[in-house]
């Protein structure tokens, strides 16, 4: 029996009704929603898995398979040439295991040109002997989790930052030449207890981080793409991983397993593992032959997926003892501090030491036709300038390339990171290094053959804002010499010294001038300023404005994830009283830690500047630590000389830094209008009276930084 409650009259009776039903109700406490991290769309993917019907093609008379073949062969060479649009990409694999023979991936603009190649292979010959095991429809995407990211989605950054061209690596990427591909597509767990979209956004972040440096340690070994599919397919991403060697993929995800953010909030589909051949390979296959017929993955020497990194997926790969850029995450919560390695340059240079025929001529770079190409007869004059000696640096008769850039240093090397993680593993490859240059970015790699600089060249000339290219033979050479006309260097002798990230200082001596000639004149007057008196090490100072108590959290964080490397020599807080302005001050015993390191100091809070940013000659006394029994009267001196240098011709401003955690370690920032403003103090009796008595009341030697 249906009861019906009368409405009886008019509104009194629907307030009768309200009045029942919400009788005996409580307020219910609803969850607090959260926040998403913004996101942006590429290219449409396709992977799609086929199975091969045996039966059907052993039976087939020879007729039928070679007319198969062919349209199949020509299909699969129209999508790799990505015929059918003006952009994308595709390969074509061979699938390992029982679950499918073949993988054909495609990248496209649209769904339209996704659905226009389902439909054109089905037309082919070839698919009548095939069937459609199952197939993954996604998008490449980059979220913005981290700092960084976020000023990108927020329009903050210049469209050819380094960056933000980064991000549009990943949302148009290209395939790798690599052997193996590994796919597999994954959720995040939802349960009760583990749900990883009930984690707060500040959790969520630190997840990716943690999992992300992970992935950094694979650099120059796995690639990753990185593609969602929510709404699109059954799962929320897909992973596709590239490499030669297969056990680096599994080495990869097992250590990830160990991850809260896989072991807690990851859930997987079935995995797929192939091996690359090209299209022409299509009857060797079929005719169970081993493929690729020449043993090595045919296709153009390209980038990898993901060239640059850092940044919000910082590069991939970095030198041993330094903190490894990103590689790989294997997991979409860690992307943002996930980027690929550019495996394909790294196969570039090694085919460039292994190509056959003596006296070939180095193959066509690529060289973009607007960049302007230069040889250098006095080449090791011209890596002089920039602080890189024969001998010291590299080895007599090897061959160098500078390329020069006005892109921001930091974006910059965000970039070269991939790069060199790969170059890296190539017995050719003797350095890659972003360096100062007269106002600009000067990308220095050297190699040991001119036909591995040659290839190396197409790949460094596709950096950001590149605009001149200048190489030529390393042999013997004056070594303070450099190239005055060139116009390109700043004029600094770099010796132990490097730019880190945005701007950073990554050297403990940038000494301007040509040959160390500042460096010479102190010694004359017997001012230490570090190599090549004294042990090597690499500085990198910012400052910030950031809450104190925020930065010495972040500070000390840091610190200890650096103290993982042998490379670290500490990364300290100093602060500068009376002033909201505080320096953070990282050393380090090589100068690829050095840059890698500016990558994680540039997220810092608070942010305002690298110390050798602006215009101006600065310098940097560092290595005050004081006798506690002095420390009252070298404040005093300070102040006195501070008050001279107030009246000194050139002289901008000049600051003492205390250390955050001991008041007798400090460090005295200055800056000139010029070189020559800040010699004249240097030479100056005030200034000898100061060493002097500063011998008697420091209990190490202070080191002069000069940042042209």
């Amino acid at each position: 029996m249906v009861s019906v409650l009368p409405l009886g009259g008019g509104h009194a009776g629907l307030a009768g009704i309200t009045s029942f039903l919400t009788s005996g109700t409580q307020p219910v406490d609803m969850p607090e929603r959260r926040d998403p991290p913004p996101t942006e769309e590429g290219w449409y993917a396709l992977h799609e898995f086929r199975t091969i019907d045996w039966d059907a093609w052993r039976d087939a008379p020879e007729r039928a398979r070679e007319g198969a073949l062919s349209e199949g062969i020509e299909y699969l060479e129209g999508a790799l040439a990505v015929d059918d649009a003006g952009e994308g990409a595709s390969a074509v694999y061979s699938v390992l295991g029982a679950e499918a023979d073949l993988l054909l991936l495609h990248l496209r603009p649209t769904t339209a040109h996704l659905d226009a190649l389902q439909r054109q292979f089905e037309r082919t010959a070839l698919a009548a002997f095939t069937d459609r095991a199952s197939s993954f429809v996604s998008v490449t995407e980059a979220s913005g989790y981290s700092e960084r990211a976020r000023e990108y989605f927020e329009g903050d950054l210049d469209e050819t930052s380094g960056l933000a061209t980064y991000i549009q690596t990943r949302l148009h990427p290209t395939i790798p030449d690599a052997t193996h591909v590994s796919f597999y597509p994954m959720s995040k767990r939802r349960d009760p207890e583990q749900n990883w979209y009930d984690l707060p956004f500040e959790e969520r972040a630190e997840h990716m981080a943690s999992h992300g440096d992970i992935g950094r340690d694979y650099g120059g070994r796995v690639v990753q793409m990185i593609t969602g599919a929510i709404a699109l397919d059954d799962w929320e991403w897909g992973v596709t991983l590239w490499g030669d060697d297969l056990t680096d993929m599994k080495e990869l995800l097992y250590e990830m397993r160990f991850d809260p953010s896989t072991s807690r909030y990851a859930e997987f589909g079935p995995f797929y593992v192939g091996r690359r051949f090209p299209p022409a390979d299509l009857p060797a296959l079929l005719a169970g032959e081993p493929v690729p017929t020449d043993g090595e993955v045919a296709g153009d020497l390209d980038r990898a997926v993901h060239p640059a990194d850092t940044g919000d997926g910082a590069a991939a790969g970095a030198g041993a003892g330094a903190p490894a850029a990103s590689a790989p995450s294997g997991d979409p919560a860690a992307e943002e501090a996930a980027s690929g390695a550019d495996g394909d340059a790294a196969e570039a240079a090694d085919d460039a030491d292994t190509a056959s025929g003596a006296g070939d001529a180095a193959p066509d770079s690529e060289v973009p036709d607007d960049i302007e190409t230069v040889t250098d007869d006095d080449m090791p004059g011209r890596l002089a300038t920039v602080g890189l000696h024969e001998g010291e640096d590299y080895p007599a008769g090897t061959y160098g390339l500078a390329v020069y850039s006005t892109a921001d240093a930091s974006t910059l090397a965000e970039e070269v990171e991939g790069l060199r993680g790969n170059f890296e593993h190539y017995d050719s490859h003797v350095l890659t290094s972003v360096r100062a240059a007269g106002g600009q970015s000067a990308v220095v790699s050297v190699w040991e053959t001119e036909r591995a600089a040659g290839i190396a060249e197409g790949f460094l000339t596709d950096l950001s804002a590149v605009s001149r290219s200048v190489s030529g033979p390393l042999g013997e050479g004056d070594e303070g010499g450099g190239d005055a006309s060139g116009g390109e260097a700043d004029g600094a002798d770099r010796g132990d010294a490097d730019r880190g990230e945005d701007g950073g200082n990554t050297g403990d001596a940038h000494v301007a001038g040509a040959a160390g000639d500042i460096r010479e004149e102190l010694a004359d007057m017997d001012v230490y300023a570090g190599q090549p008196h004294g042990e090597t090490i690499y500085a990198l100072v910012l400052y910030s404005t950031a809450d104190r108590d925020r930065l010495r959290e972040a500070v000390e964080e840091l610190s200890d994830g650096f103290d993982r490397y042998d490379t670290h020599e500490g990364t300290t807080l100093y602060e500068e009283p009376d002033s909201d302005r505080a320096a953070v001050v990282s050393l380090w015993a090589t100068q690829d830690a050095a840059n890698t390191a500016s990558e994680y100091l540039a997220d810092l809070p608070g942010l305002v500047g690298w110390a050798d940013e602006g215009e101006g000659f600065n310098t940097m006394g560092m290595f005050y630590t004081v006798q506690p029994d002095h420390r009252e009267a070298f404040v005093e001196t300070f102040e006195q000389v501070e008050g001279m240098l107030a009246e000194m011709d050139g002289h901008r401003e000049t600051a003492l830094l205390v250390n955050a955690d001991d008041e007798n370690d400090m460090f005295i920032a200055s800056r000139w209008d010029s070189k020559e403003d800040a010699m004249a103090f240097f030479r100056s009796d005030a200034f000898t009276d100061t060493v002097d008595w500063g011998r008697e009341v420091l209990a190490d030697r202070p080191r002069h930084v000069f940042l042209a």
